[in-house]
């Protein structure tokens, strides 16, 4: 007896051991996963599948980014049953749970006739319902957190927030998170204001001790005071492993030149002088109302900079308006800009619809800042390419990214929102001047080329972020 027990062990032991990852959706959330799974196929020798729960079915954009990963699209959940004002957190969390089914059915199919044994099972901050299921198949259970260290370090006194909130009848203006500088309650994330969505938050927060770990997108140089603070060993908290940035690197050839002839704005940036242009882009789900569409135009216009902007249709109710909706293609988003803008600054700017291949203009030679939504991709991605940023925050934690990266990080500007709720004309010429031509700009470049150097010294070699993977690869491959 004692000897087939022994051999099934080392049977199962020269198995490749296999990795279930599930993102929640969106591409924020995609993307960073796809970055860690390269890595750990590429050089540690383990297999990665990556599960997709979702609304609808594959985009050509998903499949393009997950062609060389093996990867599972679950059943797509309808939304049609809920009211259209749900928001983004409740319609992200209720995807994951209908979903529970088919994650249970895709780990039975694949655990009982796998070639490989299945060593944990890694998913965001929206998917800890899952870590039962896990349990059921006894495989450990990951967290693969997508955010900044200072909203993971939030994540862990959240109960301990809202008591403190009701009993300050919520008159606590500035929230102190250990090892980040003091927020304002303003800028805390919209959903923590939403008593149903601060709940379901918190459900998920109290599971993060269940995680054999927790995987944290960042680096020491970038929140050194955060993830000093959050790896400290406590009772209940389990080890947190820093291994960003994860991004999409971009070759040198792209940085100097553009190699994508097909790309209207990479052509357009090759004949751009270097550090020139400013990208507009607000990410996949961000968009903007009629009015302040207007105002940023006319605001980018005033500041006589070269910019490259993303546009995509209006929404007036929804910042996060295209996050699950397909931007509306049948309406021609330039359409909505002010009459003549196009006209009046084409010879310094360009307005293209929907997309661009943000990666690679990051990364291009002529780009010198980036006005963004301080989404947390973004943001490491302007960081491994050095470029300075606007920080124009939208909706979901983007606010209390963009105090992160402009009073600790300091390498972004914050224009001030008017009376009338929209940033006016007058404050975007004057920030987008600021940054591109004055001496602010000047120390927010030189502060950016600073933590570009770090992130390259983090994932090389001998690199801390690297060394965080290689341990979590060789503990995968012991279980």
């Amino acid at each position: 007896m004692e000897y087939h027990v022994k051999q099934r062990k080392q049977q199962q032991q020269s198995l490749i051991p296999l990795v279930f990852m599930m993102p929640s959706p969106g591409k924020g959330h995609l993307i960073p996963m796809i970055e860690f799974s390269k890595k750990l196929t590429k050089n540690y020798d383990i297999g990665v599948t990556i599960i997709i729960p979702s609304n609808n079915p594959p985009t050509e954009a998903e499949t393009t980014m997950l062609r060389h990963i093996n990867h599972i699209f679950l059943r797509p959940v309808p939304l049609s049953g809920l009211p259209s004002t749900t928001k983004i957190e409740l319609l992200i969390s209720h995807t994951i749970h209908q979903s529970l089914p088919s994650i249970r059915q895709t780990l039975h199919s694949i655990t009982s006739s796998s070639r490989h044994r299945v060593t944990a099972f890694v998913v965001d901050l929206f998917g800890t319902e899952a870590f039962d299921i896990a349990s059921e198949f006894n495989i450990p259970s990951y967290i693969f957190f997508t955010s900044t260290s200072m909203f993971l370090s939030f994540f862990f006194h959240l109960p301990q927030w809202k008591a403190t909130q009701c009993e300050s009848n919520g008159s606590t203006e500035l929230v102190q998170i250990p090892g980040c500088v003091p927020i304002h309650i303003k800028d805390l994330a919209d959903g923590l204001k939403d008593d149903e969505i601060l709940n379901v938050i918190i459900q998920h927060a109290k599971r993060f001790k269940l995680a054999q770990g927790i995987i944290e997108n960042s680096f020491l140089d970038l929140e050194p005071g955060t993830i000093k603070e959050l790896q400290k060993v406590k009772p209940g908290r389990p080890p947190v492993y820093p291994v960003g940035p994860l991004v999409n690197m971009v070759n040198d050839q792209t940085k100097m030149h553009g190699n994508n002839n097909d790309n209207a704005c990479l052509r357009w940036l090759n004949e751009q002088p270097r550090g020139s242009v400013l990208f507009v882009c607000f990410g996949s789900g961000g968009t903007l109302s009629s009015a302040q569409i207007d105002e940023l135009a006319l605001g980018l216009e005033m500041s006589e900079q070269r910019f490259l902007w993303v546009i995509k249709n209006p929404n007036d109710k929804d910042s996060s308006g295209s996050f699950f909706n397909v931007n509306n293609i049948l309406n021609d988003p330039l359409n909505f800009l002010p009459k003549g803008f196009v006209e009046r600054t084409k010879r310094k700017g360009l307005v293209v619809p929907n997309w661009a291949p943000q990666a690679q203009v990051l990364a291009h030679e002529s780009i010198g800042g980036f006005l963004t939504h301080c989404g947390w991709n973004s943001i490491l991605e302007s960081v491994v390419n050095g470029v300075p940023l606007i920080a124009w925050p939208l909706y979901a934690e983007q606010k209390m990214n963009a105090v992160l990266i402009t009073r600790d990080m300091k390498v972004g500007l914050r224009p001030e929102i008017g009376e009338d709720g929209l940033v006016e004309r007058e404050e975007i010429g004057s920030v987008v001047k600021r940054l591109m031509e004055g001496e602010e700009g000047k120390k927010l470049r030189y502060r950016m080329k600073e933590l570009k150097e770090a992130a390259i010294e983090v994932v090389g070699e001998n690199g801390s972020s690297t060394k965080q993977i290689e341990e979590l690869a060789l503990k995968w491959k012991k279980v």
